[in-house]
C-alpha cells in the first residue's frame, strides 16, 4: 500500500510541509500523535513491497560505500562550511534531535554515519561527550570531527553502519543523519540500530525524502536513496521497533515546499521493546567492499555521482532565492 493509500481519510490531519507555510493532507486519526508545538506520524503500517518502489535495475551511482568513501574524501574539505548552510542547519539539527529525547547527560549514544562531527555537536550539548561514540567509514570525515574541541572526549572509531562493532544491547540512543541514503541495504542498518540500543532504547534516524518534481526525482535516483516516507516507518517497523515516529524538518526559506528532496528531509525515531537482536533475519549484505571493482566503472560512477550531487547543491540557492524574490505569502 503506497502513500495514496496510507494517507486516506477524511477527519485528522497531517502535516505534509515545513517551514512557515503548511500544507494538510488527510489522515486516519489513528495515525497522529501530537507533541506540543510538533507534528507527529506515528504507527503507520504500509504494506507495500520496498522493491516496488525502488526498482533493483534503478541506477545509483554513490549509493555505495567505495564510491562515497571517495567522495567524501573530497567533500570532507568543504562540507561543514558548503554543505551544511544549504541542506543542514544548527536548527534543524536540534529540531530533528528532539524526538530523540536525549534527557540525561549519562546516556550512552552512537552517532552512526557521525561524519565531521556536526550531528554530535547537537548531540554534546545534552549528553557527557566521553559517553558518545561517532562511527563513520570516512577517515577523512572523522579527522573533521576530531578538530571540534566539544568532540575531543568522544570516542571516534571507523566503521560500518550495515555491521556496527557494538555488543548487542549497548547504547541507550542510536542517531544517524545524513548517512542512510548511502547505505546498499537500509533495512540490515535500520535492524542493525535495533541490535546495539539496550531494551528501551531510541532510535533516530535522520536522511532525505523522495522529492515529487521530475527533474529532482531523476538527480535524486541516479545519485543514491531518498526514501520515502511509508518506506522509513516500514524498515523501522520490520526491524522490530515500536512507536515508530516521524517528524519532518527543513528550512523555514522552503516556505512548506517539499518535492525537491531536501537532503534533511525527516527525523525517524522507534523504541526498542526487548532485549537482545532484532527478530528480523536477513541474507548476505547487499555490497561486499572487498570484492574487486573495475576503475573504469568505479570513475564513471562516481563522475556522474557528484554531477547529480551538484544539482543538490545548487537546489537550496535557488529556492533561497525563489524566497526573497516571490512575496511573503504567495507559494513557490
Amino acid at each position: 500500500m503506497m502513500a495514496s493509500s496510507l494517507l486516506s481519510g477524511a477527519e485528522s490531519k497531517l502535516i505534509t510541509g515545513f517551514g512557515s507555510e503548511l500544507h494538510f493532507r488527510p489522515l486516519p486519526k489513528k495515525g497522529l500523535a501530537y507533541y506540543p508545538k510538533r507534528w507527529y506520524i506515528s504507527t503507520l503500517a504500509p504494506k507495500c513491497s520496498l522493491s516496488s518502489s525502488r526498482p533493483v535495475s534503478q541506477p545509483r551511482f554513490i549509493q555505495h560505500k567505495q564510491e562515497a568513501f571517495w567522495f567524501y574524501r573530497f567533500l570532507s574539505i568543504v562540507y561543514d562550511h558548503i554543505i551544511n548552510p544549504g541542506h543542514w542547519t544548527e536548527d534543524m539539527r536540534d529540531e530533528a534531535l528532539e524526538p530523540a529525547d536525549l534527557f540525561s547527560r549519562h546516556l550512552t549514544v552512537v552517532d552512526v554515519g557521525g561524519g565531521t562531527g556536526f550531528t554530535t555537536l547537537g548531540i554534546v550539548k545534552h549528553v557527557d561527550a566521553k559517553n558518545v561514540t561517532i562511527l563513520d567509514q570516512s577517515p577523512h570525515q572523522l579527522a573533521k570531527a576530531k578538530e571540534k574541541e566539544p568532540l575531543k572526549d568522544c570516542k571516534i572509531i571507523e566503521g560500518d553502519a550495515e555491521d556496527i562493532p557494538f555488543p548487542t544491547d549497548y547504547a541507550d540512543r542510536y542517531i544517524s543523519a545524513g548517512s542512510i541514503e548511502y547505505w546498499p541495504d537500509p533495512q540490515r542498518g535500520i535492524r542493525e540500530a535495533y541490535r546495539v540500543l539496550k531494551i528501551g532504547g531510541k532510535a533516530c534516524i535522520i536522511g532525505p525524502v523522495y522529492p515529487t518534481f521530475w527533474l529532482s526525482r531523476f538527480f535524486a535516483d541516479v545519485w543514491m536513496l531518498f526514501p520515502k516516507e511509508e518506506e522509513y516507518i516500514e524498515w523501522f517497523q520490520k526491524a522490530g521497533f515500536k512507536d515508530v515516529k516521524l517528524k519532518r524538518i527543513g528550512p523555514k526559506w522552503y516556505r512548506g515546499v517539499r518535492r525537491h528532496g531536501l537532503i534533511m528531509g525527516c527525523s525517524v525515531t522507534g523504541v526498542k521493546p526487548m532485549s537482545g537482536d532484532s527478530p528480523l533475519q536477513l541474507g548476505p549484505k547487499v555490497e561486499d567492499v572487498k570484492k574487486p571493482v573495475n576503475p573504469f566503472v568505479f570513475l564513471t560512477r562516481f563522475i556522474l555521482g557528484a554531477l547529480a550531487a551538484t544539482y543538490y547543491v545548487l537546489i537550496p540557492i535557488y529556492m533561497w532565492i525563489k524566497d526573497k524574490i516571490v512575496p511573503k505569502g504567495m507559494p513557490i
